[in-house]
């Protein structure tokens, strides 16, 4: 195989760009050559280049929801990100793409110069442009077993969600029990927590849950005996609440935190779930009340296993937190069960899968 280019599409937010830049990282790694594509509002626009990754930027191109100026400046926008994506694509050996605004255009392309393409879907309920790219992709790659999507004229496989490089480091770290310790002990020094002390971590995301942090505040006071917590607040929200344990705005190691918890309340985002359940973590999931009800299905594995509790963000309260969540960090042999569980759906070595999946597609 002479030509070795691949160009991976994807972007707008880190769900989309870490899974992107795992799988790159992979296919590198098997002597690949890799180009991203994506838009300049992104995080893409940060983390590719960051990462030693070339970047080729084409416009935004969302579907303006009400009558708008927008609608004028759509057509030229799309016949733009149209040429760009097709010079981009035309010499590559395939083409894959995470969802966002980025896949689309990069899909059409990669049909128009009759280059295969393929799909990663992070979501248990996939989105408009996979869903649309999926009628003509040479494979679809799968977080969630339940995922309603496939290719109608391909490979469809489960890989799960590639992993950012720090939590697939610390999922190998915590495979025996000396290596769990010392990557416990390592984070609590560095997060001034106690290694020994049970520790639940409260996570809305780097902008933070206002519900979520408004909820734990009001269960402050029932907080068990010998229990730690690390919440984070996201920013510009820690001001706001008078708890009796340590918060952080944002943590950019999000690793540390996920090496000390033995218990996290958080939404349940397909990043979350999956490196959750890769590192074998037990949660309280409260999905996002709003969209189309992805995180709900993105949890289900993880809950009907017994790894996670789930509740809805309407039903969310200190009550709920005082007989469900906080009674779990005195229960050794629970959290040990719950954490086993919460392990057997997570997949590892999701980079590997779906580098595999995408050299299926290449051909000789």
């Amino acid at each position: 195989m002479t030509n070795k280019r691949i160009v991976l599409a994807g972007g707008g937010t880190a769900g989309h760009v870490n899974p992107l830049l795992a799988t790159a990282s992979e296919l590198l790694a098997r002597g690949y050559s890799v180009d991203v594509l994506g838009t300049k509002e992104g995080l893409e626009s940060e983390l590719v280049p960051a990462a030693g990754l070339p970047l080729t930027v084409i416009p935004k191109t969302p579907l303006p929801r009400k009558p708008s100026r927008a609608w004028f400046s759509l057509p030229v926008k799309l016949r733009e990100a149209n040429r760009i994506s097709r010079d981009c694509v035309r010499d590559a050996r395939a083409v894959v793409g995470f969802g966002g605004y980025v896949s689309a255009p990069a899909y059409r392309a990669a049909r128009s110069v009759d280059v295969p393409y393929v799909i990663h879907e992070q979501n248990a309920r996939p989105g408009i442009a996979n869903t649309w790219g999926a009628r003509h992709a040479a494979a679809v790659g799968l977080t969630f077993a339940g995922t309603q999507l496939e290719a109608r004229q391909g490979i469809t496989r489960v890989v799960g969600l590639p992993l950012r490089k720090e939590i697939a480091a610390l999922v190998d770290q915590r495979l025996d029990e000396a290596g769990r310790l010392l990557a416990r002990n390592q984070a609590a020094t560095v997060l001034g927590l106690d290694p020994r002390m049970a520790t639940l971590v409260i996570t809305g995301g780097s902008l933070g849950a206002v519900h979520l942090n408004q909820v734990m505040a009001e269960a402050a006071a029932q907080l068990p005996a010998g229990v730690q917590v690390l919440h984070l607040t996201g920013r510009d929200k820690a001001d706001d609440l008078n708890v009796p344990w340590k918060t952080v705005e944002y943590l950019s190691e999000m690793e540390l935190a996920l090496a000390v918890a033995d218990v996290v309340v958080c939404r349940s985002g397909a990043g979350t779930v999956a490196e959750l359940a890769a590192l074998g973590i037990p949660a309280c999931f409260v999905p996002l009340p709003i969209g189309n009800g992805e995180q709900r299905l993105n949890a289900k594995n993880m809950v009907d296993a017994g790894g996670a509790l789930i509740v809805d963000d309407k039903d969310f309260s200190a009550d709920f937190v005082r007989e469900r969540v906080f009674p779990l960090l005195s229960d050794p042999k629970k959290l040990l069960a719950m954490g086993r569980a919460a392990a057997s759906t997570g997949v590892p070595n999701a980079a590997i899968k779906m580098a595999d999946l995408v050299e299926s597609v290449c051909g000789d």
